[in-house]
């Protein structure tokens, strides 16, 4: 999969299962984004540094972390709008098993619909 990191279309950043499945792992979406509900650099800053935290622990011998942070997390193009378009594909990915209740729950660029 694929996320666009920047408005123009003109990046973009692969992202895999198990780089989600990492995130699912050590809750590192947990709250990251603040009630307002933007995603800015301010944003992308606290998740950089709550990673950081988690390396300089046990969690910094796990590889598939350490494959997250330099796939993904710092990644040259990785911008406040890459990580909301992470987190849109994040929520689409966690939710992709309630297709078989009988619920959806699609996000598209930070619009919600069922």
């Amino acid at each position: 999969m694929k996320i666009q990191s920047n408005s123009s279309g003109t990046r973009s950043i692969e992202v895999s299962d198990e780089h989600l499945q990492t995130i699912e792992k050590y809750q590192l979406f947990r709250d990251l984004i603040d009630s307002n509900g933007y995603v800015d650099e301010q944003v992308l800053d606290k998740l950089k540094l709550n990673i950081r935290a988690l390396l300089e622990g046990d969690a910094g011998k796990d590889k598939t972390l350490l494959d997250l942070c330099l796939d993904v997390i710092y990644h040259p193009n990785m911008k406040a709008f890459g990580l909301q378009q992470l987190v849109l594909l994040y929520i689409n990915w966690k939710h992709q098993d309630n297709d078989g209740l009988g619920m959806t729950t699609r996000v598209l660029q930070g619009t919600p619909f069922n």
